[in-house]
């Protein structure tokens, strides 16, 4: 439904995880007998869970205890991890800096030159240890560097930007990166992103994507949509870029996954997004409040260094229990933040519903009142849905 905004405006209402819920049906599920698996080019994983490339979040030993525990984690290929041999000394200035030397802190850190010889000696760590190694990068650095993570053994690809398009116009001295050639070059599958809108998404499957990124701006560290002023709510992002996978796939028999990228920081969070249409989430957050994550409590985006104009900021998320915790349980908090997968397979249980493609089909209602109704004691105390 269009509203008008003005004489010679008009915009489409979208909505935000925050103000839907799910309807359960007729039937019940025990959730043991949900089944969350779900694949990823060639990946196959238990747990439909992404751990998002920030330096904060993931370095060589978290992206290996997350493959041991069934989900992924992406390193950041732009990051500190490849531009410092030993990066302990540098995480420990960027959470130690106060918040106003924060930014230029950053511009000078993630100034010191990408050193091809760490990006294939972080992948070869990762894979020594039986973890799956995915990178990321953004388009430019996808081109620079690309080759050189298929020759060290990468499993999967990210390519990565606030926007990414297949119709990116550059100046002429500039040659942008071909998606399309980049994916067919390529011998790892490499998923694309961000966008939010259906024909956007149509557009990177159809350039070979192995999976599509869903999300600008509602990362818990990002400010790109007060700078930029650009995004679509997470709700209604998800159904329309859904609805391009599902069409792609009725048209070319190709199923390629959706994965809700940003702003997602409790299990119904996550519940929610796959409602909307989503295979996968990837998450930042949340995982930076585990004991082995590298940001020490903290949390910042990936444009926040930028030298021109930081989409990020550095956020306390303090240390809330293990990654094993968080991701698997048992919950040490009353939040929706720990035993993510357990709260996934509640909720499917709850629904009736035994996989993630019928966790696509559930009843979904408009309920901006959902996490507010009723907890008038929470919210005074700061408890479980208060805090």
């Amino acid at each position: 439904m269009e509203i008008q905004l003005g004489r010679g405006k008009t915009a489409r209402r979208a909505y935000g995880i925050d103000e839907i819920a799910l309807a359960p049906g007729n039937r019940t599920l025990d959730p043991s007998l949900a089944d969350t698996n779900w694949r990823i080019g060639n990946i196959e994983r238990e747990i439909p869970i992404i751990a998002s490339a920030m330096d904060s979040v993931v370095d060589v030993r978290m992206a290996v205890r997350l493959s041991q525990l069934g989900a992924l984690g992406v390193l950041n290929l732009e990051g500190i991890q490849t531009r410092y041999a030993d990066p302990e000394p540098i995480l420990d200035r960027i959470t130690s800096v106060g918040k106003d030397e924060f930014v230029a802190l950053m511009q000078e850190l993630y100034a010191e030159p990408i050193k091809p010889e760490l990006i294939e000696q972080r992948i070869q760590e990762i894979k020594q240890q039986g973890g799956i190694a995915a990178l990321s990068a953004t388009p430019a650095g996808a081109s620079k560097y690309g080759e050189v993570v298929a020759k060290a053994g990468a499993d999967l690809f990210f390519v990565q930007a606030t926007v990414v398009s297949t119709a990116h116009l550059s100046p002429e001295s500039l040659v942008p990166l071909d998606l399309a050639e980049f994916c067919r070059s390529m011998p790892i599958p490499v998923v694309l992103g961000n966008c939010v809108t259906y024909e956007v998404t149509l557009n990177l499957l159809k350039a070979g994507a192995a999976g599509v990124l869903v999300g600008i701006g509602p990362g818990a560290a990002c400010t790109s949509r007060g700078v930029l002023g650009v995004g679509v709510p997470q709700a209604t992002a998800i159904a329309d870029c859904a609805a391009a996978r599902d069409d792609y796939y009725n048209e070319t028999g190709n199923y390629i996954p959706i994965i809700a990228d940003g702003g997602l920081i409790t299990g119904g969070d996550i519940c929610k997004c796959i409602a909307c249409g989503a295979d996968g989430v990837m998450i930042g957050s949340p995982f930076a409040r585990a004991a082995e994550a590298p940001g020490r409590g903290y949390h910042w985006g990936m444009a926040t260094p930028s030298p021109v104009l930081p989409r990020g900021t550095r956020i306390r998320v303090a240390t809330t229990g293990s990654l094993e915790q968080i991701l698997i349980g048992p919950a040490g908090l009353d939040d929706g933040t720990h035993n993510l997968l357990g709260a996934l397979k509640t909720s499917m249980g709850t629904l009736g519903v035994k996989n993630i493609k019928e966790m696509q089909q559930v009843e979904v209602v408009i309920a901006p009142s959902l996490l507010t109704e009723g907890k008038v004691y929470q919210k005074a105390q700061q408890l479980g849905m208060g805090k």
